[in-house]
């Protein structure tokens, strides 16, 4: 690897379809799915806002894979963490074709099980974390008690 060089992505986005899940010859799950983000553009003449929503294929291997097949469904809201990788091959008729995909190595459950926003879900109080292992999971954290004290020593 060359020095002084990074290929890092962190998206927070939206699954599109539920993950497609095979195995290879040698039997090592991986997982491909597509995940949804947003932006927004300024769009007309009056200051008027565009959202436009940014497409990402994403691809993880072995736990992670296996912890997607079980964990994601459509419209879940995830954290991924990975690098960029473009594919080249050429098609039936010779032509050179190249695919951008994401390669997961981290994920996270965001949201509630049902692939709305944290909000008043009865698991907001819960992260769910895919770990090396990939496995989930599940951590209680302490209830919101409201604005801190104004104790603060600075």
């Amino acid at each position: 690897m060359a020095r002084g060089t990074v290929n890092k992505v962190i998206l927070v986005g939206r699954l599109g379809g539920d993950p497609d899940i095979r195995y290879s010859a040698n039997g090592v799950a991986v997982a491909k799915f597509s995940l949804a983000t947003n932006d927004y553009a300024p769009g007309g003449t009056e200051g008027n806002r565009e959202e436009r929503t940014e497409w990402h294929r994403i691809v993880t291997f072995g736990k992670t894979a296996e912890f997607c097949g079980n964990y994601l469904s459509k419209g879940r809201l995830v954290f991924v963490e990975g690098s960029i990788r473009t594919n080249q091959w050429e098609d039936a008729q010779g032509q050179k074709r190249y695919t951008t995909e994401i390669v997961a190595r981290d994920m996270q459950l965001l949201g509630s099980g049902e692939g709305q926003g944290a909000g008043a879900a009865a698991g907001q109080n819960q992260v769910r974390n895919a770990g090396p292992a990939g496995r989930s999971a599940v951590e209680e954290l302490p209830a919101n008690t409201g604005a801190p004290d104004d104790d603060i020593p600075f």
